[in-house]
């Protein structure tokens, strides 16, 4: 009954629980909280994959009352096939983390190379350790994560943008960089790449995405306010951050419509909806192994043929 009930638990938060969330808009009230709250879906659905492959061979075995010999065999077998999946999932995040820090070295080689240094006198205040002016027409910003970080801004945004909107740009890639977004990115498209195509959704990693946007706009308006932040959105372009995944594109369109919602005070923060995404955070990871695992736990160890 374990393996039954944690195989329908994995199922619901991989091809049920994705879609509604993402759907839903009380998130954008408590985007760091809502990121921990996917965090927690995430690995909970790993944990249950692992239960069911763990406890449906020694319950099989129990209720077929089979003899030691083949607990022993199912025993042997449950174990590779949970190998299988930790090592699927570290080989991905590997793989993963590599292709990322690669491709991010040589394009902090290529800004800095190309770095217009006299336009930095065109920045507000001093300018940040770390950040890169590139001439061009396009007016975007994005930032470069790592132990180098860079935050890029082109000749465009200087052009269109005031020294104040300028600021809230740059605040906002800081706290980008400052909370290590890249790493959460980083996670959420390991588990996406490998999980088989039938239970994969794109829906974690576009609705991640958009609330990573959502936290840094917060840090930057608690310290630009939210109108400089505000109309700098609207103008910047739609470009994409080179170390962001391809999967994690989205909608670019209604996100910045979301995010620009947020900004107005239309969609504001709520202090209510942080407590109860930590709340179903919490108990997402704990009730499970509480009520399911622990008490299987004390069967199958008296059960197994050790």
């Amino acid at each position: 009954m374990t393996a039954l009930l944690l195989g329908a638990l994995g199922l619901t938060l991989s091809l049920a629980v994705p879609g509604i969330l993402a759907a839903a808009r009380w998130p954008g009230r408590a985007p760091a909280a809502a990121v921990a709250l996917w965090q927690s879906i995430t690995l909970t659905g790993i944990l249950c994959a692992l239960g069911v492959v763990l406890a449906g061979p020694q319950e099989l075995v129990g209720a077929l009352g089979s003899g030691r010999p083949a607990g022993a065999a199912a025993l042997v077998a449950a174990l590779v096939v949970a190998a299988v999946i930790i090592v699927r999932l570290l080989v991905s995040l590997a793989g993963v983390t590599y292709r990322s820090r690669t491709r991010r070295a040589r394009h902090r080689m290529l800004v800095d190379l190309l770095d217009d240094a006299e336009r930095h006198g065109e920045l507000p205040a001093e300018v940040p350790h770390g950040l890169r002016v590139l001439d061009g027409p396009l007016p975007f910003a994005y930032c470069l994560p790592g132990r180098n970080p860079r935050v890029v801004v082109s000749g465009g945004a200087l052009r269109v943008l005031d020294r104040a909107q300028v600021a809230a740009v740059i605040a906002h890639e800081q706290a980008h960089l400052r909370h290590r977004h890249d790493l959460v990115l980083e996670s959420f498209t390991a588990f996406y790449r490998a999980v088989p195509r039938p239970l994969r959704s794109r829906a974690p990693l576009d609705a991640v995405h958009l609330l990573l946007e959502m936290v840094a706009d917060d840090a930057a308006r608690r310290r630009c306010g939210a109108e400089p932040l505000r109309t700098a959105l609207s103008v910047l372009s739609d470009a994409v951050s080179p170390d962001v995944p391809a999967e994690a594109g989205g909608d670019a369109g209604e996100e910045r419509r979301r995010r620009l919602e947020r900004l107005a005070g239309t969609d504001g923060r709520s202090p209510m909806w942080t407590v109860l995404a930590v709340l179903m955070t919490v108990s997402l990871l704990v009730l499970p192994t509480v009520i399911l695992v622990v008490p299987w736990l004390g069967r199958a160890l008296t059960a197994w043929p050790l």
